[in-house]
């Protein structure tokens, strides 16, 4: 393949939907174009070369548009100077993988993650850490400017396959000496397929592994295991075989999804519960991070297992960056993003979560304790899942700053505006923020009882009419059940 220069590729403008908060996703096709993956390889790469890097790795998750995208991708990365290292189709951690263990100057993901067949885009590391806000912004204006590096020549071009590597570190510490389980797993046809099928052979136990068989078109369901329905097949299978505990992953394989042996979901907040229990063990007194959905059970768990809760914003390069500056061992996201930096690299990784819950169970806790019955016990509050209003990309900002400006009046309610705004009053909590990733709102709201919660939606709607927005329909049928 004859590589182009960086002189050679035009100025270029990306379509303005395209440049999200924590990494560039669109519509293949539509928004989202080849042309459009070479120039973000081009500006990345100048911008690698700018601070003295040269090395980036690339890797692809299995949607069909993957392929085109990531050659072009590197097409842009090697005109601007860089050299690169193909590790191929598999789970972004795979990619954080490479560019923590062998360290790289930057790492691009070509993934859609949890979105639909027909999205794809790009996630990003530099120098260690998350890419993203600013530096996307920045990204952007280079391409529009047509501003990139010049005189560094074609960069060069390797494999590498890092597949074996990467499942061995993912067992080194943790799955190796536990106790036999039966578990079922389903990578629900995304990119983690290889890996999941690769750790399940070294696992003690039974082992059931569901669409493990990386299809971009996704057929057995979508590939987001926070959406009770995609949940479904695994319920199904963990019931059919006894299994003690079933587990899913997200398209890109950065996100957990966990069925307990009686077949009732674990939410991010109640995984990272039972998870932080181990971790605090080991490191006593330390801050453990979670998203502003997270339940308030989680930090009251938290702060009485002697550790400090920090609530911090959404998202994945949020969190991390958070992670980093507090020293936290723990963090996790109710998307069921998890982050261990104790004993692994601080980024999230659904496989690496796997291997913990697996050790958790296996190793940790009493023989005969299971999933289910520790699930069962934790505290529980009265919660609405999460809820998305859909809200112009134009206004949804100033539709929260408007929001935030009305509570704070009330003498009663104690107001957080870490991210958006969670109002906190006598029955509990309600959540509105600004989706970096939709043209949406999201809400939540989290009661001591049923009435409680019924009064803290009926709250909300009323706020978000005075904003000429509504609640969805079965979220006010929650009000009126209340």
């Amino acid at each position: 393949m004859t590589l182009p220069s960086s002189g050679a590729i035009p100025a270029h403008q990306f379509h303005p939907s395209i440049l999200r908060a924590y990494d560039i996703r669109g519509i293949v096709g539509e928004t989202l174009t080849a042309a459009d993956a070479r120039a973000i390889g081009c500006a990345f790469g100048t911008i690698v070369r700018r601070d003295g890097g040269r090395s980036v790795a690339v890797g692809r998750d299995g949607r069909l548009s993957s392929p085109e995208l990531e050659a072009a991708l590197v097409e842009g990365l090697t005109a601007a100077g860089c050299s690169v290292t193909r590790i191929g189709c598999g789970p972004t951690p795979m990619l954080y993988y490479a560019c923590a263990e062998f360290p790289t100057d930057g790492g691009v993901m070509v993934t859609g993650s949890h979105n639909p067949p027909t999205h794809n885009g790009f996630k990003m590391v530099k120098s260690g850490k998350p890419f993203y806000g600013d530096a996307i912004t920045g990204l952007g204006e280079i391409a529009s400017a047509g501003a990139w590096g010049e005189g560094a020549g074609a960069g060069a071009v390797e494999e590498r396959d890092l597949r074996d590597a990467y499942t061995e570190r993912l067992l080194r510490d943790h799955g190796r000496d536990i106790r036999p389980l039966t578990v079922v797993w389903d990578a629900g046809n995304g990119a983690t397929g290889d890996i999941m099928s690769r750790l399940a052979e070294r696992i003690p136990g039974r082992q059931v592994l569901l669409n493990a068989e990386i299809d971009g078109t996704f057929p057995a369901h979508h590939p987001d295991p926070t959406l009770p329905e995609t949940l479904e097949q695994l319920r199904a299978a963990v019931a059919e075989e006894g299994a003690d505990m079933g587990i899913a992953f997200d398209g890109d394989g950065d996100r957990i999804g966990v069925i307990d042996g009686r077949g009732e979901i674990l939410w991010g907040d109640q995984l990272l519960m039972l998870l932080a229990e181990e971790v605090l063990a080991r490191h006593p007194g330390a801050p453990i991070i979670a998203d502003v959905k997270a339940s308030k059970t989680l930090f009251d768990h938290v702060a009485a297992l002697g550790g400090e809760p920090v609530m911090w914003r959404t998202g994945h390069s949020l969190i991390k960056t958070k992670m980093r500056e507090t020293g936290a061992p723990l963090a996790g996201e109710m998307s069921g993003h998890i982050f261990f930096a104790d004993g692994w690299y601080g980024f999230d990784d659904g496989l690496y979560a796997a291997v913990r819950l697996l050790d958790l169970v296996g190793r940790a806790w009493p023989e005969g304790t299971t999933l289910a019955e520790r699930h069962a016990a934790l505290p529980r509050l009265h919660a609405t899942p999460e809820i998305r209003i859909d809200c112009p990309e134009e206004r949804k900002f100033d539709t929260v700053r408007a929001v935030t400006e009305a509570v704070t009046v009330d003498p009663q309610a104690q107001v957080s505006t870490v991210d958006g705004v969670r109002v906190t009053t006598p029955d509990g909590w309600w959540l509105l923020r600004a989706s970096n990733t939709q043209a949406a709102l999201v809400a939540r709201c989290e009661g001591e009882d049923k009435a409680a919660l019924g009064r803290l939606v009926a709250g909300l709607a009323r706020t978000l009419d005075g904003q000429g927005l509504s609640l969805p329909e079965d979220i006010r049928r929650l009000v009126a059940e209340g």
